[in-house]
């Protein structure tokens, strides 16, 4: 076996895994079973290469540190499906593509170039400044710096609406 192949077993584990997990979400996977086993695929090899799941269909660094926003679901999912109606590699799309009501259209790239990127933790642990807005869950108070609130709140599933703007 070489250095990209992974067992067919390993794919369809890892399809199962991100289908429960969109599911739990209030997300839905791309209709095209073919084309999220190829995604699964690319996410099983970076695994292997980096030891973790960073986008297949982005450049990784291979850093954790510094691939963090691109590892699935990657941090640009929740605006991507709320303005294209799917994320940059097209596995999580909106309820209308997954009923087949509309295609999934290009999306163009929302990562920063790497120069413009910020950490947002020291390794002690000290808080730096976020150049990104807070946001905060109403029902359970979770909160999440990023551009937008996410479509489903991760801890209590509450909707994008139920989010305010925190700070």
């Amino acid at each position: 076996m070489s250095g990209d192949e992974i067992p067919g077993e390993r794919i369809e584990e890892k399809v199962s895994l991100l289908r429960k997990d969109a599911e739990s979400g209030g997300y839905f996977l791309n209709p095209d079973a073919g084309f999220v086993r190829q995604l699964a695929r690319g996410l099983c090899i970076n695994e292997k290469r980096y030891g973790y799941p960073s986008c297949p269909c982005r450049l990784a660094v291979g850093r954790r540190e510094e691939d963090r926003d691109i590892i699935c679901p990657c941090d640009y999912r929740d605006a991507d499906l709320g303005e294209f109606g799917a994320c940059y590699c097209a596995l999580y799309v909106s309820p209308s593509v997954a009923q087949g009501k509309s295609p999934p259209v290009p999306v163009p790239e929302r990562r920063p170039p790497r120069s413009e990127r910020v950490s947002m933790t020291t390794r002690t642990g000290k808080m730096i400044d976020v150049p990104l807005p807070v946001w905060r869950c109403r029902v359970c108070g979770y909160l999440c710096a990023r551009d937008t609130p996410p479509l489903v709140c991760p801890i209590c599933k509450a909707s994008k609406d139920r989010f305010e703007r925190f700070m």
